[in-house]
């Protein structure tokens, strides 16, 4: 079957700089994205994480669990250029992570065969049993699925934090008013930061929505949505995927 969204409207809530990827594709699949960026993500400044970037050469392994992640992380490296990531492995959550690692000339030593916090942990411990001490490169806002999973397994790791994840608060009006004039279709969240940005400033509940993963949509659960879906594969092509299945199934009622 096509992949065809078939005029729907799609709100796409990602980070402004994400949202406009995700939205074209929309509109390359008949939808009509209505883009409201309820997230802000801020680099942080390297002085904050001095003293465990300078520890660099200890470090077996390097966990990304999102592309801001190694945007930020980078961003860090460049403005100091005697921190090298010479003779380090890398881990990352899934394809967009590597992608953004590939940017920067490095490839992926680990990618797991679902794209979560949890698959990946366990699937990495499986590979290696004793992987050596590890750094988690995260944002603010990161869950702590991954530290847990270290910490009770005795897994030698530091984490730094390189991003902010902020509720973009000035979206509020925007999106209460697309959601009363836009008759909009299909609610999209890729993290569960935006479901509780979403939920912080709409009581709306009732639009489908469908989640990128199972961490999400556990969020949007858990915020009381009432229909809420998420694909077997954990990307954006995916969601999009199920969003045409879920409209050929609702139309052919």
């Amino acid at each position: 079957m096509a992949v065809s969204l078939k005029g729907k409207k799609i709100l796409v809530t990602r980070e402004e700089h994400q949202a406009k990827t995700l939205a074209d594709k929309v509109k390359r699949l008949e939808g009509i994205p209505v883009t409201v960026p309820l997230l802000k993500i801020t680099c942080k400044d390297c002085k904050d994480n001095r003293k465990i970037l300078e520890r660099l050469q200890t470090i077996e392994w390097i966990f990304f669990t999102s592309a801001n992640g190694v945007h930020c992380f980078f961003q860090t490296l460049k403005q100091d250029k005697e921190l090298s990531m010479q003779g380090i492995k890398t881990a990352v959550v899934g394809h967009k992570t590597e992608a953004a690692l590939a940017s920067y000339g490095f490839t992926a030593d680990f990618v797991p065969s679902i794209y979560d916090a949890k698959a990946m942990g366990n699937e990495f411990l499986n590979r290696y049993a004793n992987p050596g001490p590890i750094l988690l490169v995260r944002g603010n806002r990161s869950r702590n699925v991954l530290p847990d999973t270290f910490s009770a397994l005795g897994i030698p790791f530091e984490m730094v934090e390189v991003y902010d994840t902020s509720l973009n608060l000035q979206m509020k009006q925007v999106l209460q008013e697309k959601l009363r004039l836009e008759n909009i279709d299909i609610l999209t969240f890729t993290s569960p930061s935006a479901v509780e940005a979403f939920c912080e400033m709409t009581p709306n509940r009732e639009t489908p929505c469908i989640c990128i993963g199972s961490t999400t949509k556990k969020r949007a659960e858990e915020m009381g949505f009432y229909e809420v879906l998420s694909p077997e594969v954990f990307t954006t092509d995916s969601m999009l995927e199920l969003i045409s299945d879920y409209i050929a199934g609702k139309d052919g009622l």
